[in-house]
């Protein structure tokens, strides 16, 4: 049986990281989020309670990569059932030492060759197709690993590739990292790949620790009262997503608002152009979850900070952090 996952509503504070989540629910171009800072401050429990609140998709039955339509599933998966289902948004865990086979999947070379059937099984990114792959101490991952989540986080295509055989699957997923940047710094390369950033620590706050306790232990011992308080607050986070996803096309951006977001990334001196479009598309999906049907400033100064702060050059002299320079430079220049 299945564990019901804690839920979103019911996390305490955090709330750039909760932001951060459902921003990418909303648009999953943005790029996924990585979560750094403390242990248990509730990194897991809230992709996995994201993922449990958020609408089931349609799946053909049966099918390894969660297609939506019978045409859309792989020849090498031999679906013959048009059938769907639903099925909750899937969350799908990649751990440290796991095999480049089981990322990406394996194929039977004997099989193949014997009797010319294209026998693969689905690794975890196929399972991950539609959902959120999910990554504890991603620093922590092994080099050759990254460069296969750089090349289908880039393509959108899981290919596999051996004596001269090839299989390819559809690999969409949002990606969410976390970990502790005390036991190593995110290759560069892997790190520009996360649309949104966010550190999380434990609260200080005498008052809001008390309430997280008061909270776990309620879901322990009075589940069943605890969840129907919770997912009544679910359940209005769900519709705003739903609608914002619907609402997300027909923001207007004014002129005024793209010439800001140049200007920030200047003034930051962030590399490339994908800070400009990844704080749009943040700005715009919580535009959308706000019900505002134009973007303004405010969008931007609220996430600049999770979109901006990872893809600042490091100053080993500024003590203050990148995420208050952001600050900062979002005051100078959007004053």
């Amino acid at each position: 049986m299945t564990k019901t996952p804690f839920p979103f509503s019911a996390i305490v504070g955090q709330s750039d990281m909760k932001r951060a989540m459902i921003l990418t629910a909303i648009d999953p171009g943005i790029g996924g989020v990585l979560v750094f800072g403390d242990r248990g401050t509730g990194k897991s429990t809230a992709v996995r309670a994201l993922a449990a609140l958020l609408p089931p998709i349609t799946a053909v039955m049966g099918c390894p990569i969660n297609a939506e339509r019978h045409g859309d599933c792989p020849d090498w998966a031999n679906i013959e059932t048009k059938k769907t289902h639903k099925i909750p948004t899937p969350v799908i865990d990649l751990p440290l030492g796991a095999t480049e086979d089981r990322v990406v999947g394996a194929l039977d070379i004997e099989r193949a060759l014997t009797r010319g059937e294209k026998a693969f099984e689905a690794g975890l990114l196929a399972r991950a197709n539609r959902g959120y792959l999910y990554i504890d101490e991603v620093n922590l991952l092994e080099d050759h690993i990254v460069d296969l989540l750089l090349d289908v986080a880039q393509s959108g295509e899981n290919v596999v590739e051996r004596e001269g055989l090839s299989i390819r699957h559809p690999a969409r997923f949002v990606l969410v990292g976390s970990g502790n940047p005390e036991e190593g710094e995110l290759r560069p390369q892997l790190l520009d790949r996360f649309g949104l950033s966010v550190e999380v620590r434990s609260p200080n706050d005498v008052a809001q620790r008390i309430e997280v306790i008061k909270r776990r232990d309620r879901f322990e011992s009075d589940f069943d009262a605890f969840m129907a308080l919770y997912q009544k607050e679910d359940a209005k986070i769900r519709r705003r997503i739903v609608a914002a996803r619907k609402l997300l096309p027909q923001i207007e951006t004014p002129d005024a608002i793209l010439q800001d977001c140049a200007e920030l990334c200047i003034a930051l001196g962030s590399d490339g152009l994908r800070g400009e479009l990844t704080l749009l598309r943040a700005a715009r999906a919580l535009a959308a979850f706000d019900k505002a049907k134009t973007l303004t400033r405010d969008h931007l100064r609220a996430v600049a900070p999770i979109a901006l702060s990872h893809r600042l050059r490091r100053d080993p002299l500024d003590e203050a952090g990148s995420t208050t320079r952001v600050v900062r430079t979002v005051e100078a220049v959007l004053a």
